[in-house]
């Protein structure tokens, strides 16, 4: 298949998850499972026959959900409840809500209010990474949310069937993770937008399919010769459950910018970490939860001999990036306590970098647009001193 349609798949996919996951549930007359953002392990859903895809942003405007949450919850929040409350959601058998946000606590409240007659589960994960009990408590958790999950699906989850899961979206995540590099070294000429939507619908998409159109993507890329760049090469970072609004990506590279990393969630943070192919499936669950905050650090979990702003630094390091933007989505709670110690840390180094807030009912692209293009001039001109 070419890459122009391997492309527009994963766009439409991408654009269109809901539509996606309808199509796929008529043809197989299998269930559909969604999920917040972050630490769900798709392969769990998977095993159980169903089809696992995590919840996306909208960019409707926000409607019927204004009566039930705040307006200073942060957009993906808001736009979860609000598709909820217009039956976006009733192709969903059940979904899956974790508890690393307050306000994703709040729309989980929300959702169960309007969804009554669809399956709500709900997990808790420890968010101390570095205790002596992690490991054993995140197995706890683990095992509770497959008990719950066999109760909903009606059969057990076998190990073998977990495990043929686990090879498969490892199998994902390493293509993805390949492109990555290719990208980084010039051979793989994708845009920041093209990445998005490889990433974005690998949540959504069918795994085989989405695995099989992703090795055709690779196959044309190897052997290629880097293409040179003279743009500014920078990192994106930040937008732990959302993302970034494509026109958004698409005005900081018409200011003469290459996007050569990221560790934004639909980016490399979403596929940067495997699953144990070993051992039981429940404990290797657990092990990968713990091993993605060392992987890429996230501010919501706590662990002592990990730091987001030395990661990123090591990262411009690695990708011989120039700086980077940081892109904040308005609200983020935890993104907000963690920023002052990145912009700390990014100045003690004198490694630029530029913060943009992001909203769900859109941005002023034009005056963005100076503040990035001015941020972009301030970089070549230390690059030449």
């Amino acid at each position: 298949m070419e890459r122009q349609e391997i492309m527009r798949r994963f766009a439409e996919a991408a654009g269109n998850p809901l539509s996606y996951a309808r199509a796929w549930k008529e043809r197989t007359g299998r269930k559909v499972i969604g999920s917040f953002p972050m630490n769900f392990p798709g392969e769990l859903a998977h095993a159980a026959g169903a089809l696992p895809m995590i919840l996306q942003e909208t960019d409707d405007p926000i409607t019927a959900g204004h009566g039930v949450l705040f307006p200073f919850y942060c957009g993906f929040t808001r736009s979860m409840v609000d598709q909820a409350m217009r039956g976006e959601f009733d192709v969903l058998d059940a979904i899956m809500f974790g508890d690393h946000c307050v306000q994703l606590l709040g729309a989980a409240d929300g959702i169960r209010m309007h969804l009554t007659k669809t399956r709500v589960i709900f997990f808790q994960l420890i968010s101390s990474m570095c205790d002596p009990w992690t490991q054993g408590r995140s197995e706890e958790s683990f095992a509770k949310l497959r008990a719950e999950l066999e109760d909903f699906i009606g059969e057990a989850v076998a190990d073998d069937a977990m495990h043929a899961s686990i090879r498969l979206f490892n199998r994902n995540r390493a293509l993805i993770r390949k492109l990555y590099d290719m990208r980084k070294k010039g051979t793989a000429p994708l845009g920041a937008i093209e990445m998005q939507h490889v990433v974005k619908s690998s949540m959504i998409m069918d795994k085989a399919e989405h695995t099989d159109l992703l090795q055709q993507l690779v196959a044309q890329f190897e052997g290629a010769k880097a293409t040179p760049n003279r743009a500014v090469r920078l990192h994106l970072s930040g937008h732990f459950c959302q993302a970034p609004k494509p026109e958004l990506l698409e005005m900081i590279e018409e200011c003469g910018v290459v996007v050569v990393g990221d560790d934004l969630y639909h980016g490399f943070r979403y596929i940067s970490t495997d699953v144990p192919e070993e051992g039981p499936p429940v404990s290797a669950l657990a092990r990968w939860y713990m091993d993605r905050n060392t992987g890429v650090p996230c501010p919501t979990r706590v662990q002592n001999n990990v730091d987001w702003d030395a990661y990123l630094l090591d990262a411009i390091r690695d990708e011989r990036a120039d700086g980077m933007i940081v892109l904040m989505a308005k609200f983020c709670e935890p993104h907000m306590y963690y920023y002052p110690e990145v912009k700390e840390a990014f100045e003690k180094a004198g490694v630029p970098h530029l913060l943009i807030e992001t909203e769900h009912e859109g941005m002023a692209l034009e005056s963005l647009k100076t503040r990035v293009e001015t941020f972009v001039e301030i970089v070549k001109r230390r690059e030449a001193a």
